[in-house]
């Protein structure tokens, strides 16, 4: 049977015979043990070995009587890369069974989880008829129980990016266990993983006789040739005479391998090349890519020897925990948990008060990491002293030697640091310029200002010019080369100066004028001119009565404001003042082109609401309709100038001040 990306089916069971509960042994057959997959790839399984049975829950399933479960199961694993909906289909090899399946997201929980957490569902189908099965674009449902009312396919479940899956696919045939092929396509999640495969780190063991290579990603056990040919040592020599992965007895992949050479290898330098194995491949991943072969990486042999404390990773800003990184890897085992190998010093009251190691399978570690009692907050030097813990040593390493007490590494710290800045503000007419001060205490020595505008800056006291008053928003981050903070504040600059007012558009014979002021400001002093050569400094100024003109003429109101930086702003409006707003439509019209009476229409219709007016001929014909007094007839009808004679008009509006409802009828003599 060939391998892939994992996913988990079931088929529908009303009953799970007992003859098949029993533990699943093969690899794949169980969560833990799960194939992992590829989506570019077709996994095919000839044969599905009789066992397990174990019930699994199915949300939305759970009172309907049958027994879900992982009868002659094999279980799938793959992480998905890029978000989407999932696409596969499960074909049978034997076309009359029945296979079922179930999806489940297992990101940061164990995989036998499984069987009892319901939180982990994302899909399922355990439709009793035969045939393929798996998901569609066209499906209605994430979830079909047992029993053959339900179809094959389910609906596409969406995956997240970085999350783990297991895909279950369990046949409930109890005679022919043939296998099947499993697919993925036709969705948009991406579940192939893109990083290519390539050596990451050698280095020799203790006695110089094996080499412990560690790969950048998982990789296939099938993959690796048992006799080390996958392997050239650069010692001409020397040979390669085998190759195990500790995590290939218990699983399909593995991240490193041990490489067993023929002679211990002498102190010195060397390089491990790959090459194309007996097996006819070097190292492949999920997705059949190999690692070119030539690919080499050098590493060194060192004397066997004390490992010293090698270096520390940089603390970073306040930690709370440190890093030591070793050469050659510790015994686990040698790591006081209580932190007492280690004692530092540079500030009262900052103690170690635990240690352990990243451990692999071999119980070793490169790394221990040390948590303090408390962050380092404050500028000083520190050292770390290595001794005897409570569990009678220092360190030992792989190779059993243990590090003298006494070795040091040194590091430094620095004060946290605040983005707290101030600022000033000159105000002016046209533009204000804010001046921003950060003190750089602490030894700050970056700046970056973010302004409302996207502008940056880069010095600790800038100077900011803007044109256009208000609300600023200003982000300051500031760092001394390790601890970095940042802040934003709102920049108020009160300044705006906006004259503005509100007032009719017409004014009618004897109607009492009130103009509305709605300039912005800090305003101390308004000048108003009114049209009729009438001013006034009041903020608003008294109800105008305008006298009534022979004709319409246009009145021009002005509002200047000063504020208290004495800046002006001036605000105009035209009004038009009428001579007459009485609603009539003239007795007759001459539409000859003349621009004298040339149309018939409501005149001064200015205080109409809801203005209808129409034009019929002495037949009733209407002629011309508008809702509105500025669309006017010129005595035409579908374009063809109608005769001279008399027209009906009608009429209707409600007067804005009254609120009555007019409706008028009346002639018209058209006259050509």
């Amino acid at each position: 049977m060939s391998w892939k990306p994992v996913l988990i089916f079931y088929f529908s069971l009303f009953s799970l015979p007992g003859v098949y509960a029993q533990s699943c042994s093969s690899l794949g057959q169980t969560p833990a043990t799960a194939f992992p997959v590829c989506g570019t790839s077709s996994f095919t399984q000839q044969t599905v070995p009789a066992c397990g049975g174990r019930s699994i829950p199915v949300p939305g399933c759970g009172n309907d009587g049958a027994a879900y479960g992982d009868l002659n199961p094999f279980w799938y694993k793959f992480t998905c890369f890029a978000g989407g909906t999932l696409g596969f289909t499960i074909t049978p090899l034997t076309y009359s069974d029945d296979y079922d399946w179930q999806l489940f997201d297992i990101t940061g929980h164990e995989p036998a989880e499984v069987y009892t957490n319901h939180a982990l569902y994302v899909t399922s189908n355990w439709s009793a008829n035969p045939g393929a099965t798996g998901t569609a674009s066209n499906a209605t449902s994430f979830t079909n129980c047992a029993g053959y009312n339900y179809p094959n396919k389910s609906k596409m479940p969406t995956l997240v990016e970085g999350h783990q899956y297991l895909l279950l696919i369990s046949h409930f045939t109890s005679t022919n266990q043939s296998g099947y092929t499993l697919n993925f396509g036709g969705g948009t999640a991406d579940i192939t993983d893109p990083k290519e495969p390539h050596l990451q780190k050698v280095r020799a063991f203790c006695d110089g006789k094996s080499i412990v290579v560690k790969l950048n990603k998982k990789m296939r056990c099938g993959s690796l040739a048992p006799d080390g040919s996958d392997f050239v040592i650069s010692d001409p020599a020397n040979s390669v005479i085998g190759a195990t992965a500790q995590a290939c007895l218990s699983g399909f992949d593995m991240d490193s391998v041990t490489v067993t050479l023929k002679n211990a290898l002498p102190p010195g330098n060397y390089t491990l090349a790959m090459a194309k194995g007996s097996d006819g491949n070097t190292l492949l991943d999920y997705c059949d890519r190999n690692i070119q072969e030539g690919e080499l990486l050098p590493f060194e042999v060192l004397p066997v020897a004390p490992t010293p404390m090698d270096s520390l990773v940089t603390p970073g800003c306040m930690p709370q925990s440190l890093q030591l990184v070793f050469k050659r890897p510790v015994r686990c085992g040698s790591i006081a948990p209580d932190g007492s190998d280690f004692m530092l010093t540079g500030q009262p009251g900052i103690t170690i008060v635990s240690a352990a190691g990243s451990c692999n399978d071999g119980n070793t570690s490169e790394v221990i990491n040390l948590q303090l009692n408390q962050p380092i907050v404050q500028k000083g030097a520190f050292t770390i002293t290595l001794r005897s813990g409570n569990d009678g040593n220092t360190i030992i390493d792989e190779c059993g030697a243990e590090t003298p007490p006494g070795a040091v590494l040194n590091f430094v710290s620095k004060d946290t640091v605040s983005a707290r800045f101030d600022f000033t503000i000159r105000y002016g007419c046209k533009s204000d310029t804010v001046f921003y001060t950060h003190p750089g205490d602490n030894e700050v020595n970056e700046w970056v200002w973010t302004f409302d505008d996207h502008s940056l800056a880069y010095s600790s006291n800038p100077e900011k010019i803007y044109t256009e008053f208000g609300l600023k928003n200003t982000r300051l981050k500031v760092s001394n080369g390790l601890c970095s903070d940042s802040i934003t504040t709102d920049v108020f600059l009160d300044n705006v100066l906006e004259a503005g007012f509100e007032a009719p558009d017409f004014i009618c014979p004897q109607d009492r004028v009130h103009f509305i002021n709605t300039s912005k400001g800090n305003i101390i002093s308004w000048n108003w001119f009114l049209g009729d050569g009438t001013e006034s400094t009041l903020e608003s100024p008294p109800l105008q009565l305008y006298a009534t003109p022979l004709t319409d003429r246009e009145l021009n109101i002005r509002l200047s404001v000063t504020n208290n930086l004495h800046c002006s702003d001036t605000a105009e409006k035209q009004i038009k003042l009428v001579s007459s707003c009485y609603i009539d439509i003239p007795s007759a019209f001459t539409p000859n082109g003349d621009q004298i009476n040339d149309y018939l229409y409501p005149l001064n219709a200015y205080k109409a609401r809801n203005l209808i007016f129409r034009v019929y001929n002495i037949y009733g014909q209407k002629l011309f309709e508008t809702t509105g007094s500025s669309k006017k007839w010129d005595g035409t009808y579908k374009g063809k100038p109608q005769g001279t004679g008399t027209y009906i008009w009608t009429l209707e509006y409600t007067h804005t001040d009254t609120g009555r409802k007019f409706e008028l009828r009346g002639t018209t003599t058209l006259i050509r």
